[in-house]
């Protein structure tokens, strides 16, 4: 049985963000992520999890000026600096936190701006990632998002992250694989998703179109999840979905795997 974790970013806004970790477990959830810790000490994030008998299952790293329309800085010319700092800091907050993988963003790319430097400056960045992440124990991965919600993005389809992975040659970086992103870009999602598995460390899930609840639309989540059972996948999917309304009224979805 698929392993559900709530994205404490989009799901139970109702209520303060220290608050989301109580609301995702008092309705089944054995595990969370969201999109970043920074803003409260680790401590504090670790306490809630105990409190609460949950895991997190993952974070990413700082991404730049997030507020200012950065996404990711991995792929950026000129911010190596920065962001093997933020390794760093994504490495003490796992370590503190349990949590067994990290992601990297990639960050936008202008119109005008060079693919070629791109990949360079992102392989190299990701070298150092996956070889900082491997002595903590911690697995880094990589995620395609698609050009619709993130114009400019630099990796947008599972076929590119395999080139960035073989070309980083690293056995500590691993592919995060959004179903919402994979449809949109290319769908046939079975096929996708069998061919990537042996690279997979974690799954999104969401509804298209709308990024709602997985219980309408485009895809047959049922049947996805049932799928990736069948694969072997015994890692988390991770529920980074916007509610049509209440959190916890839209759960319907979750019934048959105990969440709701």
């Amino acid at each position: 049985m698929p392993k559900f974790a709530a994205n404490l970013s989009m799901m139970f806004n109702e209520v303060d963000f220290l608050d989301r970790f109580k609301a995702a477990a008092d309705v089944g959830f054995k595990g969370v992520e969201f999109l970043f810790p920074y803003a409260w000490p680790a401590a504090d994030l670790k306490q809630r999890l105990a409190n609460n008998g949950l895991a997190q299952a993952l974070f990413n790293l700082p991404p730049g000026d997030w507020d200012g329309g950065e996404r990711g800085i991995a792929s950026l010319p000129g911010r190596q600096s920065e962001f093997e700092d933020g390794v760093g800091a994504a490495i003490e907050y796992a370590v503190a936190l349990g949590c067994p993988q990290v992601h990297a963003m990639a960050g936008l790319m202008a119109d005008d701006g060079d693919a070629g430097l791109h990949l360079e400056t992102y392989v190299g960045n990701l070298k150092f990632a996956a070889a900082a992440c491997a002595k903590a124990g911690v697995r880094l991965l990589i995620e395609p998002i698609n050009t619709v919600d993130m114009p400019g993005y630099f990796m947008n389809r599972p076929g590119q992250a395999l080139v960035v992975i073989d070309a980083v040659g690293s056995d500590n970086l691993f592919l995060q694989y959004d179903i919402y992103h994979a449809q949109i870009m290319e769908g046939r999602l079975a096929a996708s998703i069998a061919a990537n598995i042996d690279v997979i460390r974690h799954f999104q899930l969401a509804a298209v179109p709308g990024r709602n609840e997985p219980d309408g639309g485009e895809i047959n989540y049922p049947f996805i999840f049932a799928h990736i059972d069948a694969l072997g996948y015994d890692g988390w999917i991770g529920c980074e979905y916007k509610p049509r309304g209440d959190t916890v009224a839209g759960l319907g979805w979750g019934g048959d795997y105990g969440i709701g």
